[in-house]
């Protein structure tokens, strides 16, 4: 099959995801076990095989994930609405610093990136960008464990619901192979180069390099994945994406902190290219 450098070829992934799960939210770290329990019975009852029951049953509470939820603002960044300011805290170096390493990935991978907007229509830049502030483009893919961190959000009352169908997503790449339930990941129960949400994954991953899989630890697959996902929720080619434009808007499928959009935007557009 035709490599990333050539063209992408997608894969649909998503055979619709898990019906909606009646766990009820737990406010204490002490009440996990619970929830665990009754999360464990909506699995089965959605249809989630013995290979995801199995990771489900040797979870635990993720104490960073918890830790994370129970006071926000102590994330990375939550704290800078100056894009400068928010990429030197995230990047851990200087704006300048973090915009020029990205720029480097665009120019050395030039023709992938070019083949990526050309399918897709979403420029290098902002990809380049996504994959620096995610995993410091493949260098830190996380060490928390996929599952029990899904799980861990899921479980938390100011997530939940909304994260729980990606905790039963998780258990889904558990069934197919994608990850196994030691596959390590960000606190909130991300995978891969570009730290999808597990539902996001099923949704909208691609095999991109054409070995058959679309995974989200190959950092071919998974930026052509992101591409597609922001292709997806209506991203327009060739268009603008600062502060105030469509494209701008679109970038909130990714996430949903104005400060990392227009962090984005920022490094993006000085990028270039």
């Amino acid at each position: 099959m035709t490599k990333i450098c050539i063209s992408f070829v997608a894969a649909a992934l998503l055979l619709g995801c898990c019906s909606a799960a009646a766990a009820p939210c737990i406010t204490q770290r002490n009440g996990f076990p619970d929830y665990l329990r009754a999360f464990a019975s909506d699995a089965q009852r959605s249809g989630i095989g013995q290979p995801g029951l199995q990771a489900l049953a040797s979870t635990q509470l993720s104490g960073i994930t918890w830790r994370f939820e129970s006071n926000p603002r102590s994330q990375t960044g939550t704290l800078q609405s100056d894009p400068v300011k928010f990429l030197a805290k995230r990047s851990g170096s200087s704006a300048d610093a973090f915009i020029n390493a990205a720029r480097k990935r665009v120019q050395q991978n030039a023709p992938a990136f070019a083949a990526l907007e050309k399918q897709y229509g979403v420029p290098g830049s902002v990809l380049a960008t996504i994959w620096g502030l995610e995993t410091s483009w493949g260098g830190y893919l996380g060490d928390t464990s996929v599952v029990s961190g899904a799980v861990t959000l899921a479980s938390y009352c100011r997530r939940h619901p909304r994260f729980e169908s990606h905790a039963l997503a998780a258990l889904q790449l558990v069934d197919r192979g994608v990850i196994s339930s030691k596959s390590r990941g960000g606190p909130s129960g991300e995978l891969g180069h570009m730290q999808f949400l597990a539902g996001n994954w099923l949704k909208y991953g691609v095999d991109a390099n054409g070995d058959g899989e679309a995974d989200p630890y190959n950092a071919v697959d998974a930026l052509a994945t992101a591409a597609n996902m922001l292709k997806s929720n209506g991203w327009r080619k060739g268009e603008p994406f600062q502060d105030g434009t469509h494209n701008f808007s679109v970038l909130t499928v990714w996430n949903d902190s104005g400060n990392y959009q227009r962090a984005i935007a920022y490094a993006a557009s000085r990028i270039g290219g």
